[in-house]
């Protein structure tokens, strides 16, 4: 498993990311909404690696402070072959490449970061389905076809995939 920062929404963003998953399921699609867990949110992940040591929670907790900007989540892309996840992209503002680069630099010393985290090589997203048929694409692009959803940043919080464990590294606004 993995352990990652990840950059949560407001609330009607994070509502509107669930619609679309919702259209994906009710269209009998693969969608983030088969994962029932109350910590899978809509997410932008910042940082990725294998293992995040407890003083680089610390560091965060104390360097990085609670995002208040705002998000525009715009169009598709995939990522993938025969069968594709299904990701909505964010358009990149300052407010977020910084607060990325600074995320990145205070936990640089991880255990096996993913390479495509790295500041350059990151494409920030937010996932809607993942093993998703490239047969379905079509069908899948044009459910979601209402245009960009605009919200804001509301918290950075920590995952660790391998206790299952979530927890907010900065104050909610």
């Amino acid at each position: 498993m993995v352990q990652s920062v990840e950059l949560l929404f407001d609330e009607a963003t994070d509502v509107a990311v669930r619609a679309e998953w919702q259209r994906l399921w009710d269209a009998g699609m693969p969608s983030r909404t088969r994962v029932r867990a109350e910590s899978n949110r809509p997410h932008i992940t910042l940082f990725v690696a294998r293992h995040i040591p407890p003083e680089i929670d610390e560091l965060l907790g104390r360097r990085i402070a609670t995002p208040s900007f705002h998000i525009r989540l715009g169009g598709l892309v995939m990522f993938g072959g025969r069968h594709v996840t299904l990701s909505r992209l964010v358009v990149p503002s300052k407010s977020l490449l910084s607060l990325h680069r600074s995320v990145f630099d205070l936990a640089a010393h991880a255990t096996e970061i993913t390479p495509h985290i790295r500041p350059g090589e990151w494409t920030p997203h937010v996932t809607l389905a993942r093993r998703l048929p490239a047969d379905q694409i079509a069908e899948a692009a044009r459910l979601l076809d209402g245009g960009d959803i605009v919200g804001r940043a509301s918290v950075v919080r920590r995952w660790d995939g391998d206790a299952k464990r979530e927890w907010v590294v900065t104050a909610p606004p």
